[in-house]
């Protein structure tokens, strides 16, 4: 698949990246595409390498290696090598619901297990697939074109990208699709966990008016368990599909944890995000953090947008906690290809941050013992404290505990809480009354996407607990395709 020497021809390129110092100084995209030709380049390097495992979408030690929706990576590239680019997206759209958000969030599975990246750098597939999709909108290609209706009505709870790619595929199948988002503008973790300079939310605009106009039904500040009753839904629709993802965010166990200026990540995020789309984007919310000392606890994407976030909101200092040891700059030889690279990344907010501060904002192996307050309640200070590895001699894990004698403090004007997530939330659970397993996600059938409820589905997140994006979109897929079947009898997804 493309050109047969064009690994050997041509280096990885990426598209043209605005600086930290221009960048910073508003919440837009800062990611450029290359030119048809350079692309094409790009896309010529994709190996005839025989087996594929950029498509595989398969867990390798526990993590993921290959595009969990498989698309067919080499063969999208060798359309986008000979310009073929109608085609490319006809092939693309076969396996992908939304690539226009993945080409910008995912962080790219098929290109760490691509075979080139096993001695050089990887294709980059996921411009390639930027290039496609965004080609396909300039041109009028993408489309929603329902079939016959069947005459079943079918309600998704959530617009994350789940949802949305549930609610697509059934609205293509026939279906009456009506989508449930409990905040003011649909998209869920695309609209507000995200921010604008990582996904441009027009980008989620122009994909929701499409859906639209197809026949899908938004229907917005609707929170189904508080405001709207479960049992209403269950009665009026054939099927519900549970998408609310896993919004239940871990916490902080600290004294002085109470303290005011403590806030979890994504009520920032979100806060940040909705202040900015109601004013178009020209009233940042600057008084959230400038000339703040911010303390971010938590090392993942999330971690790394608040930096970014923080430092475009003028923060005086922002420091960023992380439990687990820095990983290794290379693979290590108990990591090997094609499993994911636990190596050391460096996202944008830590760009910027080195930019603007002169160093990473990350300490490892560290946690907060204690938050201090002022008179007043407020956080003032956080005293950290060194985390060391030990060995559970009963269940051979490493947990990472408090080192005696490490403990200092620092000025914490502001603290964002970004461990993680523990499941899905209970009032939404307990109103369709469906089981939940050990880590509150929604059980199911073995291997399927039925809860124990009658008619009641599930997918993304709430399904399978905190993951990406490109899964959420893979589980929103299947989950249709269960749905469909139940319905139908056969499916055609």
């Amino acid at each position: 698949m493309g050109k047969t020497t064009g690994f050997l021809e041509y280096e990885r390129k990426d598209g043209p990246v605005r600086s930290e110092k221009d960048r910073t100084k508003d919440f837009l995209e800062f990611h450029s595409p290359l030119d048809g030709n350079a692309q094409r380049e790009q896309a010529a390097r994709c190996m005839d390498c025989g087996i594929p495992f950029c498509q595989a979408g398969v867990m390798i030690a526990g993590m993921a290696s290959g595009c969990p929706l498989h698309n067919l990576v080499p063969e999208i590239n060798d359309l986008v090598y000979r310009g073929r680019m109608e085609a490319a997206y006809e092939r693309l759209s076969v396996t992908h619901s939304f690539p226009e958000f993945t080409s910008r969030v995912c962080p790219a599975l098929c290109e760490a297990a691509c075979t080139c990246g096993l001695n050089d750098m990887p294709v980059s597939t996921r411009e390639n697939e930027k290039a496609v999709i965004e080609y396909a909108w300039e041109h009028g290609l993408v489309k929603e074109e329902p079939s016959v209706r069947t005459g079943k009505k079918i309600a998704v709870i959530g617009s994350g990208p789940s949802g949305l790619a549930a609610a697509q595929l059934l609205n293509r199948s026939g279906h009456e699709v009506t989508v449930y988002e409990r905040r003011d503008r649909p998209g869920g973790l695309l609209r507000y966990g995200i921010p604008n300079m990582k996904l441009d939310k027009r980008v989620i605009d122009r994909r929701i008016a499409l859906l639209e106009k197809a026949g899908v039904r938004f229907v917005l500040n609707a929170d189904v368990g508080k405001d709207i009753p479960a049992e209403s839904l269950i009665n009026e629709y054939d099927s519900v599909i549970l998408a609310c993802g896993a919004s239940n965010p871990r916490d902080i166990k600290a004294p002085g944890r109470d303290a005011k200026g403590i806030r979890f990540a994504v009520d920032f995020l979100t806060e940040v995000t909705k202040r900015l789309l109601d004013s178009d984007l020209k009233e940042p919310p600057y008084e959230l953090c400038r000339d703040k000392n911010v303390i971010v606890i938590g090392g993942g994407d999330t971690g790394n947008d608040c930096v970014g976030s923080c430092i475009r909101l003028g923060a005086a200092s922002v420091t960023q906690l992380e439990m687990m040891p820095k990983p290794p700059e290379t693979r290590l030889p108990s990591n090997p290809w094609p499993e994911w690279p636990k190596i050391l990344k460096v996202d944008y907010g830590q760009e910027e941050a080195i930019w603007k501060f002169g160093g990473d904002p990350r300490i490892y192996q560290t946690t907060v013992k204690e938050f201090v307050k002022d008179k007043k309640g407020n956080v003032k200070e956080a005293v950290l404290v060194s985390l060391k590895p030990v060995k559970d001699e009963k269940t051979g894990r490493l947990n990472m505990v408090p080192e005696e004698g490490t403990e200092r403090t620092v000025k914490a004007d502001l603290v964002l809480i970004a461990a993680g997530f523990l499941g899905s939330e209970k009032y939404v659970t307990d109103a369709f009354r469906v089981e939940t397993d050990a880590r509150s996600n929604v059980r199911t059938e073995a291997g399927g996407f039925r809860s124990s409820a009658d008619k009641i589905y599930t997918c993304g997140d709430m399904h399978r607990g905190q993951s990406l994006v490109v899964w959420a979109i893979s589980e929103g897929r299947k989950a249709a395709r269960a749905v469909d079947e139940a319905l139908m009898g056969y499916s055609n997804l």
